[in-house]
């Protein structure tokens, strides 16, 4: 079960995750949320993606950037008791302590080749740092190489897997590609009734089994069913229950199995969706998610509820499978491709060159 895809770069830009988890609401608030983003106003539209990513990461930038910038101040100068104040305040921030170490030490290799003595001369180095960490080899979802195209979503219940699902779903109907969802959480009972209203929504198709059915069928019926009616866009749901790993590391491991024998290369995307305020437990749940099945990308939701987005970076850095999607907000275009200069920028409430292109579509 060596699961081993190429993705092509593909300039697009749509959705993501709501600070209150839509899959804990009631179907008639869900359908509220969507049909007040679908009526949005044209000044709404007009606003730039990249404004509001500056104020989805507001929290994240008082508590990083402010704190260090504070420190910052000209005419002091660069020294050991500095570079581990700028250390405590990454750390607290959640960019992690490897990550953290790693990335001073960087800095204090440039510090010392290019003989930088006063310290307001840190920032750019620290900025430049982080989006070396990020890679500026951006990998959006294509799903242009293969029909159907099969996502597996993974993540723990809670880190708004459905959610991102159906921002997903809509995404990929606004684009003109037919979807089909397997609801492959058979152990949860809402599971299923949620991902319906997500797909009544945008008008995706749902396969499902009944409670407690086997989700490896499920699977294996979404992915014929996807094949037999010429689907673009095939996405799984899974289970994630990490109080049984075992059980459940198992369970993704046969899915992955049954999709490779369906279609070959099956899964084209490996898809681990993290709760951007879960902190360093984000991490430990991706590396006990990338041992049972290698992820190949990760989408990090609701990084407009916490000051603790420097996860971003330790993600990166730790697991290595590349930042696919972000989310900053409720409405369904809060979900977009991760873009490293961009994200980068916006941390340090700098201007992009890119803000027009990244308007959402009126």
């Amino acid at each position: 079960m060596v699961l081993r895809n190429l993705f092509k770069k593909k300039d697009k830009v749509k959705d993501q995750e709501p600070s209150v988890p839509l899959e804990t609401m009631d179907s008639d608030v869900v359908g509220d949320k969507l049909d007040s983003s679908a009526n949005s106003t044209e000044g709404e539209k007009r606003t730039s993606w990249f404004n509001r990513l500056k104020a989805g990461l507001s929290k994240t930038q008082e508590n990083l950037v402010g704190r260090v910038r504070s420190l910052l101040r000209a005419g002091r100068k660069i020294d050991e008791e500095l570079m581990e104040e700028i250390e405590e305040i990454l750390i607290q921030a959640d960019v992690g302590v490897n990550t953290t170490m790693m990335l001073m030490e960087n800095v204090r290799d440039i510090v010392h080749s290019k003989g930088l003595s006063d310290s307001s001369d840190l920032e750019s180095v620290i900025q430049q740092e982080i989006l070396s960490i990020l890679d500026e080899t951006d990998q959006p979802l294509d799903i242009s190489d293969h029909q159907p195209y099969v996502i597996l979503v993974l993540g723990v219940n809670g880190a708004g897997k459905t959610t991102t699902i159906g921002k997903l779903a809509h995404r990929f109907r606004s684009e003109d590609n037919s979807v089909l969802i397997a609801a492959a959480d058979t152990f949860r009972a809402a599971a299923a009734d949620q991902l319906q209203i997500w797909c009544d929504r945008a008008g995706a198709e749902l396969v499902k089994g009944s409670q407690g059915a086997d989700p490896a069928s499920v699977v294996f019926d979404a992915v014929e069913a996807g094949k037999s009616r010429g689907v673009d866009v095939v996405i799984v749901d899974t289970a994630g229950r990490l109080h049984t790993k075992k059980p459940l590391m198992d369970e993704l491991a046969k899915i992955g199995r049954i999709m490779e024998r369906t279609i070959s290369g099956a899964p084209h995307e490996v898809l681990l969706v993290i709760d951007g305020t879960a902190g360093q437990n984000a991490i430990i749940q991706a590396k006990i998610f990338h041992e049972a099945v290698p992820v190949t990308g990760v989408a990090i939701t609701k990084l407009d509820g916490t000051a603790k987005g420097g996860i971003v970076i330790a993600v990166k850095h730790e697991i290595g499978a590349p930042i696919k999607l972000i989310g900053i907000g409720e409405q369904l275009d809060d979900l977009r491709d991760f873009v490293a200069k961009d994200f980068t920028a916006a941390l340090f409430q700098q201007e992009s060159h890119l803000e027009e292109n990244l308007m959402v579509d009126g």
